[in-house]
């Protein structure tokens, strides 16, 4: 009995050994990770400094993952982007962002300068046989080439999108409107079949969107419209002065959590490059079916120079942001009315818009006009 019990104790202590030793050889191994990839993003940061112009933070598409370390960015990324891109510097003088704005985590942490906050998280996702056959088919005749093919999808370096280049495109000087986040498309397909007189370019990011709109758009054989896989943000920092009649952006994602905020697509920056797009008159529509994001679209818009709300609807909203901890908190803050518009007519009722009216959500509308400045 006493010989079981020492053995028994010996073998527990092997084990107990064992476990030290591995837990030793892990945390050896781990430190010896984090002293490689520090290395590593010494040198990169080294050769970076050494290179010509940078373009919007990013150097021939490649650029830190702040998740995942230095790495090559492909161009359907397998994962989640963690990439981040402060809304700053559009490139018509807005003296608004004439000083780079320092970068912050999520945390309140600053972060890498070069990140930059992005309006979108691309994730995975493979298409189906349907969209898939909608791609091949359909995607060289109304898929534009003018992304630069990396994971943010900045547009391709030296693109500019300018009246001659629509001309080219479209083969007509017939307005053109942009809607920014097409989703499904079927919105802007809808709009494009209804106005053969209209040019209409659908903005969107994520692989099932852009082939289901292929898919709307080449069933009914439609020549007004194209489609571009890329960044609005950047795109806009490109285009010439007074080329778009108008823009849409309809249900962007209301990113909820108060430190998601900045995310939100309707920023000063893309205001002032949108107002340098339109030409003079021509219009910004905006929809959300989330309350505290009609407060950000007001407290960007409304007193913004050379913008003119053209609502007439007043809404009663908290005067006060919420994240999605607290939305049911809203309620119960100050209000005060801000000026709304009408449901845009030529805004097909999406299925999209249809679960949020069932769901019990005020859809908001907004319309500005451009002014001269």
């Amino acid at each position: 009995m006493v010989a079981h019990t020492s053995e028994g104790h010996c073998c527990w202590g092997i084990a107990a050994l064992a476990i030290v030793r591995l837990a030793f050889e892990y945390r050896v191994l781990y430190w010896s990770m984090v002293e490689s990839r520090q290395s590593l993003f010494r040198e990169v940061s080294d050769s970076l400094a050494n290179q010509p112009a940078w373009h919007g933070g990013w150097h021939n598409g490649r650029i830190a993952n702040s998740y995942s370390g230095i790495s090559n960015l492909d161009e359907r990324p397998s994962s989640i982007m963690t990439v981040t891109q402060v809304p700053v510097e559009p490139t018509h003088n807005n003296p608004d962002v004439e000083h780079a704005v320092e970068h912050v985590d999520d945390d309140g942490a600053p972060s890498h300068p070069l990140h930059k906050v992005l309006s979108f998280v691309r994730r995975s996702a493979r298409l189906d046989a349907r969209l898939q056959r909608a791609w091949d088919n359909y995607a060289d005749t109304y898929l534009l080439d003018i992304a630069a093919g990396n994971g943010p999808l900045d547009v391709r370096e030296g693109f500019s999108l300018t009246k001659a280049y629509i001309h080219s495109i479209w083969g007509n000087d017939n307005p053109l409107i942009v809607e920014i986040g097409t989703g499904q498309g079927e919105n802007v397909v809808a709009a494009a079949a209804a106005h053969p007189e209209i040019n209409f370019l659908a903005l969107e990011v994520y692989d099932p969107g852009v082939a289901h709109t292929l898919l709307l758009a080449g069933k009914q054989n439609l020549t007004n419209i194209r489609i571009a896989q890329v960044n609005a943000a950047e795109l806009f920092k490109v285009t010439e002065t007074g080329v778009l009649a108008e823009v849409w952006t309809f249900f962007p994602d209301p990113w909820p959590k108060k430190k998601h905020h900045k995310r939100r697509i309707v920023q000063p920056a893309l205001a002032d490059n949108i107002h340098h797009a339109l030409r003079q008159d021509g219009v910004w529509r905006i929809a959300t079916d989330i309350e505290d994001y009609a407060l950000h679209v007001h407290e960007v818009m409304d007193h913004r120079e050379g913008w003119e709300n053209l609502g007439t609807v007043a809404v009663s909203l908290p005067l006060e942001h919420v994240g999605k901890g607290n939305a049911d908190m809203a309620d119960g803050m100050p209000h005060a009315d801000f000026i709304e518009s009408e449901r845009f007519e030529g805004r097909v009722l999406t299925n999209f818009e249809k679960k949020g009216i069932d769901a019990g959500r005020v859809i908001h509308d907004f319309t500005y006009r451009a002014n001269a400045l």
